[in-house]
């Protein structure tokens, strides 16, 4: 069984399945990665779109399947836009009804969600940040739980092709609406 979940698991486009533990910080403190957990990825990109653009696409969760190829489908279960506490379910890679749920949002600057699945407890945090050569768009993504454990490298490098993948996805997409695309 554990071979199946570690296949299933570096399928998965990684960045999508997040979870957090531990409970909600002091509200002084950010949410971030579990800098003790065995797999943490870090990546960037610079996105030549407005900030705005991007903000949406990125929290428009329901619209994840139109451009990242990976996620079959995503319903929330929370109205409007996303917020603390605000829960979604997606599926991704055969993985079904992944629960997340926001823990921190800074409209337009930083986004924090999680959820179970499979056993791997995941923090997944965004950042967004204007500069002159266009937005600068960071994510960091941290694993744990006995499937990481088991197997390490094979899930370190899913998850960093995942988040490359992501962040890619992301950049074409905000890109492409500036050309004319809807």
């Amino acid at each position: 069984m554990l071979t199946t979940l570690l296949a299933k698991a570096a399928a998965v486009p990684v960045a999508l399945v997040t979870c957090l533990s531990g409970g909600t910080p002091a509200a002084h403190q950010q949410a971030g990665i579990d800098l003790d957990a065995p797999v943490i990825t870090r990546d960037d990109i610079v996105i030549h779109a407005p900030l705005d653009r991007i903000w949406q696409i990125q929290t428009d969760v329901e619209a994840w399947p139109a451009w990242q190829p990976d996620v079959t489908e995503v319903t929330k279960e929370t109205p409007g836009p996303l917020r603390a506490g605000s829960v979604f379910r997606w599926s991704v890679h055969g993985l079904q009804d992944i629960t997340s749920t926001v823990k921190q949002v800074s409209p337009e600057r930083r986004i924090v969600w999680g959820g179970p699945a499979q056993g791997i407890t995941a923090v997944h945090v965004w950042t967004f940040h204007q500069k002159p050569d266009g937005v600068h768009v960071h994510t960091e993504e941290s694993w744990s739980g006995d499937p990481v454990e088991a197997d390490t490298p094979a899930l370190q490098a899913a998850l960093d092709a995942s988040l490359d993948a992501w962040l890619h996805n992301l950049k074409e997409e905000a890109e492409s609406r500036r050309a004319g695309r809807p």
